[in-house]
């Protein structure tokens, strides 16, 4: 319990001392934001910040926090240190100057804002990188979900893949404070009472956990090595690509950009708590007594640990609200996922999203692709693995291109660039290096794998001050 009670401090201090660092790098002002001066009732509107807060932190969860720091946990306490130091200096950092700069490009979508620092070539490659990675979100975000609901209700899971996916096609098309702005802020406390409840449980019960000093080696091997397995494994609790595709929604919402670490920032180091909360749970299920609740040790899956943990600590009250928070989720996250995608599209081809004929002109085409990647992975009893597996590496690696963009943003503004160019390389190097020697892509040795991802390292520092230097040179 000591190492968890570390970190846990270790992220609140992160947002007091860290996260205040950051905000005065970007130095928010008073100029309108994006929801005063394009203000359409459909997309750009003011909300209330503890509302804009709790649908950020909703968006950005999912299933993440959970079952990432789940599988996560099965390497063992270099799990918590992830959790902690990804969070406050990748994570958040990430979540809140990618959200601040849609906020100073009149709240544009992540592919225009790297277009805008990386170059109309890379933009192209990322509007199509996101969109796909959002379609994947929204598929799989539809089936997980359906899986414990029908669990619970005892009626078959493609009937409640139907009524999730209509209710995908609703939210997607409806103004964001019609349906988004009134249950996501509930669906969000369920989420946040689960996290709350769980800690408090963790303190009373005080389990025996691993401690930093029991070593910090890989308990699981048979999980691929923790350089680069772990820092793909736990994603959304660390650093997550897919929240720079979120935080645009939220930024076209916000009154004035002082709201933005709060809100941003604040909403990371949340989630990051959740993830911490449940990596030591399951520390202790796996490692510990309470494996017996769930069967076996370290072959218990995610939603087995979460539905013991769930019922067995919280009683059934309780279990039903934690669980809520676990279906509410990933359903939010998915249609928040193909809204994302609707606006980048219609950002690129300048198309008005007031008129609803003209959101039905890019979300009906979304949806039949949505569709067809969700029954291609119904169809095939492994399909879904595979998809989520290749979601992983693709979410990371559009953190990748969103750290990069911020670090070329950050030095054009003559500002400490440095906050994000560690992050940039180090997502670099994991992604090279998890590409390398995933059995989903070259599956090379670890020792091949390893030189692979030190050299594409080296390269990225060359690239870089090659390129720093050629921008001072051009400012002399």
């Amino acid at each position: 319990m000591v190492s968890f009670t570390l970190s846990l401090l270790a992220l609140l201090l992160g947002y007091f001392i860290y996260g205040r660092f950051v905000e005065r790098v970007f130095a928010p002002d008073n100029r309108p934001t994006p929801a005063i001066a394009k203000a359409d009732g459909v997309d750009f509107m003011v909300l209330p910040s503890w509302k804009i807060f709790m649908i950020q932190f909703l968006n950005i969860a999912g299933t993440g926090p959970i079952f990432g720091a789940i599988m996560g946990a099965k390497f063992g306490p270099a799990s918590y240190l992830w959790i902690v130091f990804g969070c406050i200096f990748a994570g958040a950092v990430h979540d809140y100057l990618s959200g601040m700069l849609s906020v100073r490009h009149e709240g544009a979508g992540l592919p225009e804002l790297v277009g805008r620092y990386l170059g109309n070539t890379t933009k192209k490659v990322m509007l199509i990188f996101s969109v796909l990675l959002l379609i994947m979100v929204g598929a799989v975000f539809v089936y997980s979900p359906a899986i414990i609901i029908g669990d619970l209700t005892n009626m078959d899971v493609m009937i409640w893949i139907i009524v999730i996916f209509a209710y995908y096609i609703i939210a997607t098309m409806m103004p964001i404070d019609k349906i988004i702005g009134r249950i996501y802020p509930i669906f969000a406390f369920s989420l946040i009472f689960m996290a709350i409840a769980m800690l408090a449980c963790l303190f009373v019960k005080s389990p025996h956990l691993p401690e930093f000093w029991d070593g910090l080696g890989n308990r699981n091997p048979g999980a691929g090595p923790i350089f680069p397995c772990l820092f793909i494994t736990i994603a959304c609790g660390a650093i997550s690509g897919f929240h720079a595709t979120q935080s645009p929604l939220m930024a076209r919402c916000i009154k004035h950009e002082k709201q933005g670490r709060p809100i941003f920032y604040g909403a990371m180091i949340t989630e990051g708590m959740v993830a911490l909360v449940w990596a030591s749970i399951s520390a202790y299920f796996f490692y510990d007594g309470g494996a017996t609740e769930v069967g076996s040790t370290l072959k218990a899956s995610a939603p087995q640990v979460v539905t013991a943990v769930s019922n067995s600590w919280l009683g059934t009250f309780g279990g039903i609200l934690a669980l809520l928070g676990v279906v509410a989720a990933p359903i939010t996250s998915g249609d928040t996922a193909l809204r994302s995608a609707r606006l980048i599209v219609a950002e690129f081809m300048h198309f008005d999203q007031k008129p609803i004929r003209k959101r039905l002109m890019i979300c009906v085409p979304l949806f039949i692709v949505t569709s067809l990647v969700l029954w291609f992975n119904i169809a095939d009893e492994d399909g879904f693995n595979v998809i989520w597996n290749y979601f992983g590496w693709a979410n990371q690696a559009l953190s990748v291109f969103t750290l990069w963009t911020l670090t070329v943003f950050l030095v054009l503004h003559k500002k400490p660039y440095i906050i994000t160019l560690i992050p940039a390389l180090f997502m670099t190097t994991v992604c090279c290096t998890f590409l390398a020697v995933s059995p989903i892509a070259f599956g090379l040795s670890t020792t091949v794998s390893y030189l692979i991802g030190s050299i594409v390292l080296i390269l990225s520092v060359g690239w870089f001050f090659r390129w720093y230097k050629h921008i001072k040179k051009g400012e002399s």
